[in-house]
Order: structure tokens, then C-alpha cells, then sequence
């Protein structure tokens, strides 16, 4: 099993939970960005890196960060069909995240042969999952779904639920949300501040990367 304090990127292990503490969640404009953002990312300790399937050119950014960082470990987010499925596999997405699920979806997700986390909002959600074999889930939109009271809430009749939190997470809270037994890491974009991407900062992002690969509950 990985674990957070390992930077052993394999994914021998089916579980993205223990990669890092926080997963950035990452919206390419560019393509030409996606391998200076992953290498600055990876150099500051968060190998794994989801890109989200939000924009025209994040097909492209994960395949490139796919073929020229070895060290990343590139997923695909906001996947919400079959399609997206198949298309960020054949991009090189080693695991998948859906901010909701579906039957649809889910099956499309247990088929690929990648690592996924479906989101939830929901104890019904959670329970649903559980039913189909599925224990580690996106808890999405985190913040706005209840925080970390409501993932400690789970915790007591739901033990084998893990979760990645998403959704309005800080610096500040993120800790909180790490301290729960059944959290395995976070999503964030904090380390990507628009300006300092729209600069190429890439230091700057491997800095704030750095200080939140550091972040424990």
C-alpha cells in the first residue's frame, strides 16, 4: 500500500488516496503549459495531479504530462460519461474522478482498468457505492456538502469509506480534513494561483506545492 510519506509514484497499489496529502486539481488552458505546471508540481512533492476535463485543451495536457513527466502521476477530473472515460484512458490517465455517478458512469469507470473516485455528496451516495463494491470516493463539493463534519459524521456507521474531499478546501482547512480517519488526502487548486500561471511562475507553484505536500491533519 502507498502511503503518503513514500514518493514511490507506482501504482502497484489501486488506491490514489495515499499518493500525497493533497491532489492539485488543475484546469489547462494551454497544453503547453500541462509539462511545466506537472514538473513544478512534482518537484514540490504532489506527484499526483488531476487534470480536469473542463477545457479543449486537457485531453492534450494530459497526454503530453503522460509521455514527458514520468515522475506524475496524471489522472482526468470532471469525468462525467462514458466518453470521457474512454477518451482520457486513451490520453494516458492513470486514475479517474467524477464529481457524481451514475449506474452509467460507474461501470464505464469500473471498466477502464484505472483507479477512479467517484463523487458523492451524500450518505445514500456513499452506501450505494459500497453496495457496488466501491470504497474510496471524491466528497464533492466539500465545503458546500457539510465538511468535516459531516465526513466525521460517516466515519461511525460507514468505517470502510475513504474519501478525497473536494471542493472550496484551503490551506488553512485542509489540515482539519486530514486529521479524519476516513480522509486519505484533498483536492485543491490553491497551489495554482491564475496569476502566477498566466506568469509561467513555475517556481512559485513548485514552492506553494512544496509547503502543501507538507500539510497533515
Amino acid at each position: 500500500m502507498l502511503r503518503r510519506a513514500r514518493q514511490d509514484v507506482s501504482m502497484t497499489s489501486s488506491s490514489v488516496l495515499d499518493l500525497a496529502p493533497v491532489v492539485p486539481v488543475v484546469v489547462v488552458e494551454d497544453a503547453a503549459d500541462a509539462v511545466p505546471l506537472a514538473r513544478a508540481l512534482v518537484a514540490g512533492g504532489l506527484p499526483a495531479i488531476e487534470v480536469t476535463l473542463r477545457t479543449p485543451a486537457a485531453l492534450d495536457a494530459i497526454r503530453a504530462i503522460a509521455e514527458a513527466v514520468p515522475d506524475a502521476v496524471v489522472g482526468a477530473g470532471t469525468v462525467i460519461s462514458p466518453e470521457n472515460v474512454a477518451d482520457a484512458v486513451a490520453a494516458g490517465a492513470r486514475f479517474l474522478v467524477s464529481p457524481g455517478w451514475t449506474d452509467t458512469l460507474l461501470d464505464a469507470m469500473k471498466g477502464s482498468g484505472v483507479p477512479f473516485l467517484p463523487g458523492v455528496s451524500t450518505t445514500s451516495e456513499v452506501v450505494s457505492l459500497l453496495e457496488r463494491g466501491v470504497t474510496e470516493m471524491k466528497f464533492f463539493p466539500a465545503e458546500a456538502a457539510g465538511g468535516t463534519a459531516y465526513l466525521k459524521s460517516l466515519a461511525g456507521p460507514l468505517p470502510q469509506a475513504r474519501f478525497c474531499p473536494t471542493g472550496g478546501i484551503s490551506p488553512a482547512s485542509a489540515p482539519s480534513y486530514l486529521a479524519l480517519k476516513n480522509v486519505g488526502c484533498v483536492g485543491g487548486s490553491w497551489m495554482l494561483p491564475a496569476d502566477a500561471v498566466a506568469a509561467k511562475d513555475w517556481a512559485r507553484v513548485e514552492d506553494l506545492a512544496r509547503e502543501a505536500s507538507r500539510l497533515a491533519g
